[in-house]
């Protein structure tokens, strides 16, 4: 493995950022009004000595609770992508501030890729979707350390990313890919045989894909351990979201796909595992809770004490692992398929699945027909547009064409059913 590309991710390598400092670290947090990003200021509010939050990115859904912790915070910048939002912002903000100034206000689809490059030590991009490739890709041109729970942008412009990322530049904030990161500072790369990613199953474990034909809305968000945004949560239903880990883990660790395994674990409590060729398995584990891993992407070397709980041994409990069923749930074959085809695949693969989980959670398409659909949009996007030559323009179209073509999969079979 020695001769092979470094590593996105490498716990050996630490990052030294531009306009960064070896006291308390300045940290822009996008998607501020997320679940990654309300527990990011939670975890800065209880270590104001290590952290500071210096911008604040949303998407402008929840205008109260970013205009509290934007003056909880007492920030330097807020930015908010939906342009008509501003006024409620503006409003929110100044019944708070009085008449003291107000941060710096940028709004519209660029705003988050703005502050991205603005001066700190690390960038957490908590953004959900594709949407986050630009942020992450302006992040790393400006020489911040990113701290990655957008795994979409790693998925649609893996090239794109690892030719600007420097190593150690990239610290995982993925709870699974968190806990790979760990587990590889036991070991070279040479050590490796292979990644054991972990799955909770979802609220779906055991079912076969007969008994999920007419399962619901309400039953695809019920996940029973974490607790997620919708998108997220439907994707761990479908395990969508574990073949995006996959590819993930293949990008950040260069680990070949045949060497990167799925195992469910529904106890949630180990997050991932390496294996060593002395045949030594590393896992990482913690009750399930995603401030852990939100402190190894802000504090990487240094670790945040009392970050997150840690188990209490004098009880009894019992960790379960079970063969990924690929029949019911071929979501991660699928993932390998396009993550081993590069360049514009992954991106319609996630495209193509955005738009049916939304079609799904508005009672459009059946649970099935989620994957039915994306892999049908898959077989006919063909050969991608090569990885070497891959550009931003690129993933855009091929997006744009996805997410036309699985809406209009979608609306087909929509009628067919209720003819």
């Amino acid at each position: 493995m020695s001769d092979r590309p470094s590593p996105l991710a490498d716990p050996r390598s630490v990052f030294s950022p531009v306009d960064g400092d070896a006291g308390r670290r300045d940290i822009v947090v996008l998607g501020s009004t997320g679940s990654i990003g309300t527990q990011a200021i939670d975890l800065v509010l209880r270590n104001p000595d290590r952290f500071r939050v210096t911008a604040l990115a949303a998407s402008g859904g929840r205008v109260a609770l970013l205009a509290e912790q934007a003056h909880r915070l007492r920030v330097a910048a807020v930015a908010v992508a939906r342009e008509e939002v501003l006024p409620e912002l503006r409003e929110a903000l100044r019944a708070l501030y009085g008449s003291e100034p107000l941060p710096e206000l940028l709004a519209g689809p660029d705003a988050a890729t703005q502050l991205a490059a603005s001066p700190c030590h690390t960038v957490l991009n908590g953004i959900t979707g594709s949407i986050g490739l630009a942020p992450t890709l302006a992040a790393l041109e400006a020489g911040r350390t990113l701290a990655l729970a957008n795994k979409e942008s790693l998925i649609v412009g893996g090239p794109l990313v690892k030719a600007l990322a420097k190593p150690g530049q990239i610290i995982p904030v993925d709870s699974e890919h968190a806990a790979l990161f760990q587990a590889l500072a036991a070991g070279t790369r040479a050590d490796v045989r292979k990644l054991v990613v972990t799955a909770s199953g979802g609220p779906f474990r055991g079912r076969t894909r007969e008994e999920l034909a007419h399962v619901t809305r309400e039953d695809a968000l019920a996940h029973p351990t974490w607790a997620m945004g919708p998108v997220i949560t439907v994707n761990s239903a479908t395990l969508v979201n574990k073949g995006l880990e996959v590819i993930e883990a293949h990008l950040l660790y260069d680990i070949p796909f045949d060497r990167i395994e799925v195992v469910v674990h529904p106890q949630s409590y180990v997050h991932s595992m390496v294996e060593f060729t002395d045949g030594s398995t590393l896992a990482q584990a913690t009750p399930p809770d995603m401030r852990g891993p939100i402190a190894i992407g802000i504090g990487w070397p240094e670790r945040v004490p009392d970050a997150a709980p840690a188990f209490d041994w004098t009880k009894a409990s019992t960790w379960e692992f079970f063969p990924l069923d690929t029949e019911a749930f071929p979501s991660v074959g699928l993932a390998r398929h396009v993550g081993g085809l590069g360049g514009t695949a992954p991106a319609v693969f996630n495209a193509a699945n955005e738009e049916c989980v939304e079609a799904f959670l508005t009672g459009r398409l059946p649970f099935n027909g989620i994957m039915d659909t994306v892999t049908a949009v898959v077989a006919e996007h063909g050969v991608p547009t090569s990885g070497t030559s891959l550009t931003v323009p690129d993933v855009l179209e091929a997006e744009t064409w996805a997410r036309a073509r699985a809406r209009e999969l979608a609306a087909k079979a929509t009628a067919e059913a209720r003819a």
